[in-house]
């Protein structure tokens, strides 16, 4: 019974994981792990010039493109997968000051990543500050009876980033009114009404809501007003 043979790609050097036991036909030693076939004829890496190249598993992209930059030789290699018909690559072969070369590169990207990445996250926390400052200032224009440090606790609350919470809305980044006087009534209500039992002890929300709405609207007309003193 014949087998369907499946080419193998075209391009560069190649070296291929064998599926069965292979020996090379010049030295005879075998099993070989990765050979070349020359004139369909299986050669191991010694006999055909490439046993002074290590492998690179496939996976790290950046650290092949630049381990193959930095080798004057290289070759792909590659194994037959059955189920699909078709070769595929498993990693390359490089020389190994080439690839001391590319690792080296790549640990000076992978600091400078680090650098960026802890720049970034200070300018995101400073920009956190201020915007959180922002918010509790406008609590404090349109709510000037709110202690400062209630107002301080909204806005940081209603800010926090990746919350998904109203501070952190388009129209809470834009300090809207609506943005910011969504953010005190949720404050007010879990923290000045019951709120959080009624939920806690089956209440449907928008029965809780109803329940205590007359207090919310009383703690906000009392903070509407300027804090004594």
């Amino acid at each position: 019974m014949s087998h369907r043979t499946t080419p193998l790609p075209r391009g560069g050097l190649l070296v291929v994981q064998p599926l069965r036991s292979r020996h090379c036909a010049e030295c005879r030693t075998g099993p070989l792990p990765l050979l070349v076939l020359e004139g369909g004829s299986p050669r191991c890496l010694d006999c055909a010039d490439l046993g002074h190249l290590v492998f690179l598993p496939r996976g790290d992209t950046a650290l092949t493109r630049r381990a193959r930059e930095e080798s004057g030789l290289s070759a792909v290699v590659v194994r037959l997968d059955r189920r699909r018909g078709r070769y595929e690559r498993q990693g390359v072969l490089v020389e190994e000051p080439g690839l001391a070369r590319a690792e080296l590169r790549c640990l000076a990207d992978a600091e400078a990543r680090r650098r960026r990445r802890v720049r970034d996250a200070g300018r995101r926390a400073a920009e956190d500050v201020r915007f959180t400052a922002a918010f509790a200032a406008e609590i404090g224009r349109l709510f000037p009876g709110c202690p400062a440090e209630r107002a301080r606790e909204i806005a940081g609350h209603a800010s926090v980033r990746g919350s998904g919470r109203v501070g952190r809305s388009a129209a809470g980044r834009a300090l809207s009114e609506g943005a910011v006087v969504a953010a005190v009534v949720a404050s007010a209500r879990h923290l000045d009404t019951p709120y959080d039992q009624l939920l806690m002890s089956g209440v449907p929300r928008q029965e809780a809501r109803r329940r205590i709405r007359g207090t919310v609207e009383g703690v906000l007309r009392a903070w509407r007003e300027p804090e004594a003193g």
